[in-house]
């Protein structure tokens, strides 16, 4: 398919380069709307045959919500939106349209007219805090108000398809686990979280029962994020030659692998909506490559109450409206223009917008080589006349984050837009033997092809936008060409690009829902490696 043919299939071309330019934080507080709601602020979204031992005949998707939750941030914690509705999405047949969607709703529930209630003086008063005691199952008494929450299947259109609920022996109502308040409150976290992993969920039309949580769960995006957004104040070129990230010259003064350089790994928490799903129930008519990304919708209208009451500080109605939306990694915080970003959260796939340039003439090379040319020049006594590549239109980016790359991930009809692609036809790599790098490091189930909790998406998306897939790369241990550029396009495009925060997939659970328990409230400091 010739690029002038591509933009004409669809007008989200834009979107490549929100993914490829952005290659420095996940969609944490990405736009300004959805700063303001943070409730429905969609994260990141992983999308990957479930590697957990005898799950990989399954596919596992987790969107994540609500940005860097302080583990002590009691007392009310992070409930989700029960105005809101959570959804995943999967194009099968590559037209850029859902042909499922799994709906979350969540609602609050108190454990009486007012919660719990103390007797003090004669008077019987509501309690101030969520519980009053060691929280050890969902129906525990000492819990004052619990979550719950119901799943939709929707197969078509997202607002008029048919619709059918996700049950568990029986029962249409699932319960969210109270967040991680403290050893005091919840002294076994994990044991406790663990009842809240439905295992034989059944899902309407499907042969296969799957699994479904909904919780908080340990943040594990890897990104030196403050540094990042103070103009990169750091080289980002591996400075150690490390044994994953590097690639046999280290860097003078380049940054270093380390857990210090971390700003959300072992310090936030994020609340994960988690589902598995039979592979023989999402491949529908395709080739069996699946697009995938999740929304959150908010009613249109909202009226706050002069007159409050429990969980009613507004009266909220009208259409559900789009508030963010999220596939790919990296995609809406340093590429899509300001006035333009909301605008982005808001589209469908299908409407991802006419901003083609951003995609084929991306700037975060741009800036990278404004920042570095010069020092690395004086460093290295080179004399580069530029960092970045040169191959307009950026044919490598628009395979990569919009259509999939023909010989991995790309679906039978081809639509430009932007949406996590995962090819299920390719078996899981264990979690022993998962390269971080994913597929440039000749690991085809890892990023881009779709995306697990240990894929360094920072790096490898770096990496891809300098240039690095116009060099040979690594399958099945042997060097291909994938024919997108050429090396003389790309001068820096092998150099081992890097934040200097390491992922491992080692460090996170090997079962559903994949990320670890989260930190708990207190006693503090915390660690995470």
């Amino acid at each position: 398919m010739k690029f002038q043919d591509l933009l004409k299939v669809s007008t989200g071309v834009a979107l490549v380069v929100c993914a490829s330019s952005a290659v420095f934080a996940s969609s944490h507080r990405e736009a300004p709307g959805v700063t303001e709601i943070p409730k429905v602020d969609n994260t990141d979204v992983y999308a990957f045959r479930s590697y957990e031992p005898g799950r990989q005949d399954y596919v596992t998707i987790i969107s994540n919500f609500q940005p860097d939750q302080g583990p002590g941030n009691g007392p009310n914690y992070y409930t989700m939106d029960p105005d809101a509705v959570y959804e995943i999405h999967i194009d099968s047949n590559g037209d850029a349209r859902e042909d499922l969607t799994y709906q979350f709703k969540f609602s609050n529930q108190l454990s009486g007219p007012k919660g719990i209630t103390l007797n003090v003086g004669g008077v019987d008063q509501s309690i101030a805090l969520r519980h009053v005691g060691q929280i050890s199952s969902a129906t525990d008494a000492d819990l004052g108000e619990r979550e719950v929450y119901t799943v939709t299947q929707i197969t078509g259109d997202k607002r008029s398809g048919a619709r059918g609920q996700l049950t568990s022996g029986g029962s249409a109502t699932f319960v969210k686990p109270f967040d991680n308040a403290g050893n005091k409150s919840v002294p076994n976290y994990p044991a406790y979280a663990n009842q809240f992993v439905y295992n034989n969920v059944a899902i309407p039309g499907c042969a296969t029962q799957g699994r479904v949580f909904a919780g908080q769960r340990a943040e594990y995006f890897a990104v030196n994020l403050g540094p990042i957004f103070d103009l990169v104040n750091f080289v980002p070129i591996e400075g150690d030659n490390d044994p994953v990230y590097g690639n046999g010259s280290p860097f003078p003064g380049g940054i270093t692998q380390s857990q210090d350089n971390q700003e959300l790994i072992g310090k936030k928490n994020v609340t994960s909506l988690a589902i598995e799903i039979p592979i023989a129930c999402l491949k529908g008519a395709g080739n069996g490559v699946i697009g995938v990304w999740s929304t959150a919708s908010l009613p249109q209208a909202r009226l706050l109450r002069p007159t409050p009451n429990t969980r009613m500080s507004d009266v909220q109605g009208g259409a559900l409206v789009q508030v963010s939306r999220l596939g790919m990694p990296l995609v809406n915080e340093v590429v899509i223009g300001l006035p333009e970003k909301d605008l982005f959260n808001a589209a469908k796939p299908t409407q991802d917008g006419a901003l083609a340039s951003y995609v084929t003439n991306p700037t975060f090379p741009a800036i990278l080589d404004a920042l570095f040319r010069a020092p690395v020049n004086a460093t290295l006594g080179t004399s580069f006349t530029n960092l970045a590549p040169t191959n307009f239109p950026r044919n490598d980016l628009v395979a990569t984050f919009l259509t999939g790359i023909a010989t991995l991930n790309q679906q039978s009809t081809v639509t430009a837009s932007e949406m996590l692609r995962l090819n299920t036809a390719v078996n899981p790599t264990p979690q022993a033997s998962q390269r971080t790098l994913g597929v440039v490091a000749d690991d085809l189930a890892g990023f881009p092809n779709g995306r697990r909790p240990g894929d360094d998406v920072v790096d490898i998306v770096l990496r891809v936008a300098m240039g690095r897939l116009c060099y040979p790369v690594p399958i099945a241990g042997k060097p291909t060409n994938l024919g997108l550029c050429t090396p003389a396009q790309a001068p820096t495009g092998n150099v081992a690009y890097t934040d200097g925060a390491p992922s491992n997939a080692a460090n996170i659970q090997n079962a559903f829902p994949y990320l670890n328990a989260p930190l708990r409230g207190a006693p503090r400091p915390q660690t995470q490696p």
